[in-house]
Parts: C-alpha cells; sequence; structure tokens
C-alpha cells in the first residue's frame, strides 16, 4: 500500500492526538510548552477544523502529522501573512526514517508551491531544543524573530519558497506583537 498524504479528517482525530502527545513526548519532558505535547481531543479536532492538518498514512496507519495555519485562521497570533507550519510530530516508531521529511517536502512543494503559490512560509520553535533550530535552517529556513512565550525564548524562522514573488512583495516586517 505505502505512503499516502493527506489531509486529517475529523474521524482521524484520536490518532491524530496519540501521534502528537507521543511525537512531542521529548519537547514535553524538557519543559518545553507546545501545544502539541499537550493538547486534548477536543484541541486536536479544532485544529483539523481550522486548519489544514496533514497526515502521512503508511500502509494506512497514520504515523506523522503537520499543520498549516493560514494568517486568517491565525488572526491576530499571525506575525507573518505567510502560511504558518506548526504542530509537526512523527511518530517515534518512525523518527529518523525520514517520514519527516517527506511530509515537510510534500507540504512545502506540493501545497503551498504547487497550489497556493505562497512566497514563503515560517514555523517557530524553542531555541534551547538541542536540534530543532538547525534542523529547519538545514532545510533553507532563516530566523527572523525572537520573543518568550510560556518562559522559552522561541525564534521564528521563515522559508522563502518562490524566490521571484518574495522580491515582488518585499521582505515584511513582524506584523503584529505576539505576545
Amino acid at each position: 500500500m505505502g505512503d499516502v498524504i493527506r489531509l486529517a479528517k475529523l474521524e482521524d482525530a484520536v490518532v491524530v492526538h496519540d501521534v502528537s502527545i507521543r511525537g512531542y513526548k521529548p519537547l514535553k519532558d524538557m519543559d518545553i510548552k507546545f501545544v502539541g505535547a499537550t493538547a486534548d481531543l477536543a484541541t486536536v479536532e479544532e485544529n483539523i477544523r481550522r486548519n489544514a492538518n496533514y497526515v502521512l498514512e503508511r500502509d494506512g496507519r497514520i504515523i506523522a502529522t503537520v499543520t498549516v495555519a493560514f494568517p486568517w485562521a491565525l488572526g491576530e497570533r499571525s506575525i507573518q501573512p505567510y502560511p504558518f507550519i506548526w504542530w509537526f510530530a512523527v511518530d517515534p516508531d518512525f523518527k529518523r526514517q525520514g517520514v519527516g521529511t517527506a511530509l515537510l517536502d510534500y507540504v512545502e512543494e506540493q501545497v503551498l508551491v504547487a497550489q497556493i503559490k505562497a512566497p514563503a512560509v515560517y514555523l517557530a520553535t524553542a531555541t534551547r531544543h538541542p536540534w530543532l533550530v538547525s534542523i529547519y535552517e538545514h532545510r533553507g529556513y532563516v530566523g527572523f524573530y525572537e520573543h518568550e512565550y510560556e518562559g522559552d525564548n522561541i525564534v521564528f524562522l521563515r522559508k522563502v519558497l518562490d524566490e521571484s514573488l518574495f522580491a515582488e512583495l518585499g521582505d515584511v516586517d513582524v506584523l503584529v506583537n505576539s505576545n
């Protein structure tokens, strides 16, 4: 059957919740307070309803999830006019097998570039995590803003997806104070 990437449905919420809680356990153990680490089922359902929550299935089993939130869904929490990647988790049983890379590549290339025509995308992570910032930098993300959230220094990183469109629009400063 192989790997399939698709939008999550409400009936996937229980499994998406399980993958998120288990995938975010290392961050929770470091006391990094990200929503994905502590979300309840109702929060997962709301995320699926409000945002583009993608899942990667292997042989019919959901093993990874990532959300793309659009500025209109984020409202005043949006600090850029671009899509925001968050709530990215891989089932611990499938870590270091390229699953996360495949899911992010798909979302960036097939959704954000090919369908949405987004000039850029951004995400955020805790600076004290030992390897997350460098992983995203390796993928082409560049830090552009930092602030404190729940006692952690959070860095926002942006990746330009379409150089010419991004140049046409010009660099955008942070739109709002995200505190």
